[in-house]
């Protein structure tokens, strides 16, 4: 394993010089004097496997995420989800005087790397760091660790009421979703702001806030035809076939669909007689000769939406595509349930005002709102329905998803100490 440059208590020097309350420049000086704790908290979190299917894996993360929470005063639980062939879910919960606003921080246990990846290891050089979930989300986890032992060393933990949760499934979510997320909307319902902690986003090497995400939503088309030899193709007896009334839907939805922060991606598709998808979704199987006309055709994919108003008119549009069909042919869209969109919202963007006043006086860089269509899904659409919320608190990298995933380790300081002095002024608001 490669070792930093240089200690990472050094990188204390791009830290604000002076906070504007003793409280804050004691986090300043706590988030600095400990980040290289956070970095080998970072790094165990990273060495264990927890992908969304690892129940295993997904729960002794959240054993030691509960061994850094429960000393600073949480009340932790762990929420068993195996019903929903997952691990489970950590929610901790810190009660404060009762006097201000209530703060729900979310993050996520799991990864998108299941244990057959060959990408299973925490590599640090210099100021870099690479593994799997390292930004997304163990990153998150670890700056909402450091704000919290921030704020407990500047003795503004003791009254602020905190409810954190950490899904365990959120790359690959539980199925029913509604008792998958169950835990989740509870604690949104709860909260009077809610924080979420994936990737910080950086826009022209600029800091940016997310007061939006789009939705994610699946779906399954399927189309069948009459069979038979394909001279006859086109013809009064047989018609077009499903190949091509899948083709002349999926053309369809790409001339006349597309508009602002909507998008409706193609995964897998297949044609033939048969064609067949798996029941694990994602494989797809077709046989069929060139003198035979395809009596079956399926295509998977995602829809994204900026709005609920904006998918519920995409749905409605897809759905009259599909109808009008081929002769010979027939077709039917099928929508699972997903992950809703996070709108964009004037209480959101008022809490990114909020965040900017902290900015400005610990002397760090304001920012600008991130480009929703740039954002994946995450769990804070789920609560978004019911708080005022922020995404992309957590670390600052990129390549999320990829076996090049990457952080910036400056970043684990500057993030803790914003949301420390942020956390700390919403849970002294009155509510």
């Amino acid at each position: 394993m490669l070792k930093l440059l240089a200690p990472l208590a050094l990188l204390a020097i791009t830290l604000p010089a002076n906070a504007q309350t003793g409280a804050e420049a004691k986090m300043a000086a706590t988030v600095a004097a400990e980040t290289d704790r956070h970095v080998a908290l970072l790094e165990k979190l990273v060495n264990q496997n927890s992908g969304s299917l690892n129940i295993d894996g997904v729960t002794k993360v959240g054993a030691m995420v509960r061994a850094e929470l429960e000393p600073l005063g949480f009340a932790v639980e762990w929420i068993d989800m195996k019903e929903t062939g997952r691990a489970g879910h950590l929610v901790a919960t810190h009660k404060g005087n009762g006097k201000g606003k209530r703060v729900l921080l979310i993050a996520h246990l799991d990864t998108v790397f299941e244990r057959e990846s060959p990408f299973q290891t925490f590599v640090r050089t210099g100021d870099r760091a690479t593994g799997p979930g390292v930004g997304d989300d163990k990153g998150g986890i670890v700056m909402i660790v450091a704000a919290m032992r921030a704020m407990q060393a500047a003795g503004t933990l003791k009254d602020a009421d905190i409810k954190i949760v950490l899904t365990g499934d959120e790359e690959r979510t539980g199925s029913p979703l509604a008792l998958a997320r169950r835990d989740l909307v509870e604690a949104g319902k709860w909260a009077d702001v809610a924080l979420e902690y994936e990737n910080l986003a950086r826009e022209d090497g600029k800091d940016t806030g997310t007061i939006a995400r789009r939705s994610s939503t699946n779906w399954t088309l399927t189309a069948t035809g009459r069979t038979g030899h394909s001279s006859g193709v086109f013809g009064e007896s047989l018609g077009y076939g499903a190949a091509y009334e899948l083709a002349r839907i999926l053309d369809e939805f790409r001339r006349t669909l597309p508009e602002p922060n909507l998008t409706f991606n193609v995964g897998v598709m297949a044609a033939g007689t048969p064609a067949t998808l798996a029941d694990n979704n994602y494989q797809m199987s077709a046989g069929g000769k060139t003198n035979i006309v395809a009596a079956q055709a399926v295509a998977r994919g995602d829809l994204r939406a900026l709005t609920p108003e904006q998918e519920a008119k995409a749905r409605a549009a897809m759905q009259a595509i599909v109808a009008q069909n081929l002769p010979g042919t027939s077709a039917k869209l099928d929508f699972q349930e997903g992950y809703p969109p996070m709108a964009p919202t004037e209480g959101n963007r008022a809490l990114l005002a909020k965040l900017n006043a902290v900015n400005r006086d610990l002397r760090l860089p304001e920012m600008a709102e991130m480009d929703p269509a740039r954002r994946g899904a995450a769990d804070s659409a789920f609560v978004a329905a019911h708080v005022d919320t922020l995404a992309g608190l957590g670390v600052a990298g990129g390549g999320a998803h990829a076996e090049n995933e990457w952080i910036d380790l400056t970043s684990i300081p500057l993030q803790a100490l914003r949301s420390a002095a942020f956390i700390t002024r919403l849970s002294r608001e009155k509510r």
